[in-house]
């Protein structure tokens, strides 16, 4: 009797672990303030393109999650501390974030595009047309590496912001010449709140980047999780819905 009561105490504990280990709450991180990907309502909640795009993959996972704002250059030590499990926040994947974390396949694909003043002159995106100008970027991205290593190191002044608004605002004010950001977040912005000052001036060539989850090295198993839920959403047409929320082309 003894040995059926401890075997059964035994099956219970196993059941309750596994049931807790299915029930565990995955962690995502995204940084609010890159709209429309990511920004954060009036009463703190989080909304966007990544954020819809983050509920659709828990949705398919059939996992229970939870989305925090993080700031944009704390967000990848804040994955590496175990602060969050997930980061979907727009970020591209690059050899250099590579030796840090992991990455899933992409859910949606970019080029760097500029835009300038609806008064500015400059004809092109080229480095001779933005040469001793002043170009602004949101640090710790992409487009911040495009603009120092490629405009920078040929005369252009480049000006880092800690987040895409700031950035934008100063253009909007004059105090920069130009703005390189993703593409999409450019057109976003032209269509709302840079409307009246602003303009596309055009794509940068060479600079489409792919746009990942990141993942803690060694989360294998996460990793993979999330690959079938992107190759399922994009299948049965709910990645499609989400991006035609916000954009009326394919980003995929």
């Amino acid at each position: 009797m003894k040995k059926l009561l401890l075997f059964s105490a035994a099956v219970i504990v196993a059941l309750t672990s596994a049931a807790g280990a299915q029930e565990a709450t995955i962690r995502i991180a995204t940084e609010g303030a890159y709209p429309p990907f990511n920004t954060l309502n009036a009463d703190g909640t989080l909304a966007g393109l990544d954020v819809d795009m983050a509920n659709a993959l828990c949705e398919e996972m059939k996992a229970k999650c939870t989305i925090v704002a993080q700031d944009w250059d704390g967000i990848i030590p804040g994955l590496m501390a175990k602060k969050y499990d997930a980061i979907i926040a727009s970020m591209s994947i690059t050899e250099d974030r590579k030796k840090q974390i992991d990455f899933t396949n992409k859910y949606y694909t970019t080029p760097l595009a500029v835009a300038v003043p609806n008064d500015s002159t400059l004809a092109g995106v080229a480095i001779a047309d933005l040469k001793d100008k002043t170009v602004g970027a949101q640090a710790g991205t992409t487009q911040a590496i495009y603009a120092t290593d490629v405009y920078g190191k040929a005369g252009v002044d480049v000006k880092l912001y800690p987040t895409q608004d700031e950035a934008a605002a100063d253009m909007t004010n004059g105090r920069i010449d130009a703005l390189i950001s993703d593409k999409f977040v450019v057109v976003d912005w032209l269509n709302n709140a840079g409307k009246d000052c602003c303009k596309m001036l055009g794509d940068v060539p060479g600079t489409e980047t792919e746009a990942g989850i990141g993942i803690r090295k060694g989360d294998d198993a996460l990793r993979e999780k999330f690959n079938k839920a992107i190759d399922a959403i994009v299948a049965n047409g709910t990645h499609k819905k989400i991006v035609a929320k916000y954009f009326p082309f394919d980003i995929y």
